[in-house]
């Protein structure tokens, strides 16, 4: 008898320390997204500035800067990663044409101010890289774990689901393939 209840008291423990483990793992999946999040709207704090700062140069380049301004509004926060991760991606690639611009406009590139908001959104970028692959390895550390045996055991019937990654260009690529082979 004393045998049977050591071991089903190990067993318990086992199961809190486990349970207690998987709740360390997925707060630590939610902290990486959150620093994530504050490069996203580093990011989107800096996108009226520097549209702000093109228009007064290049007036013609209207669609640009509205295709800037409306992905910037479709950010939501209820939004799948793989949508977030699409409008990022399509974001990004609408700020790098906006940068491009100085090419075509000797007195935008010699602009203090548009000098200065590009340095700036390079930073948030490289930091921005570095949350992302932060938080990916966190969920993929996170997944692994819930996914493992007998961890598994606990985790599903317990609520912890597995986490979506952040892959800005993936999902862009999945669905212009989509589009290009007909799939919707």
């Amino acid at each position: 008898m004393w045998a049977i209840g050591c071991t089903a008291l190990a067993l318990v423990l086992l199961g809190i320390f486990t349970y207690n483990d998987l709740v360390a793992d997925r707060n630590r999946v939610r902290a990486a997204w959150s620093g994530v999040d504050i490069q996203l709207q580093r990011r989107h704090d800096l996108i009226p500035q520097l549209v702000a700062a093109v228009q007064g140069y290049a007036a013609h380049e209207q669609a640009t800067l509205t295709a800037i301004a409306e992905l910037r509004s479709r950010r939501q926060a209820d939004a799948s990663m793989a949508d977030r991760g699409q409008a990022e991606h399509e974001l990004g690639a609408y700020i790098g044409r906006l940068l491009a611009l100085q090419e075509n406009y000797p007195e935008l590139k010699a602009s203090d101010n548009f000098l200065q908001l590009q340095r700036d959104l390079v930073a948030v970028e490289d930091r921005l890289q570095e949350a992302r692959s932060a938080y990916n390895r966190t969920v993929f550390d996170y997944n692994t774990q819930i996914q493992n045996f007998p961890l598994l055991l606990l985790a599903r019937p317990c609520g912890f689901l597995p986490a979506e990654f952040f892959q800005a260009e993936a999902a862009v690529n999945a669905k212009n393939s989509d589009e290009a082979t007909g799939k919707t």
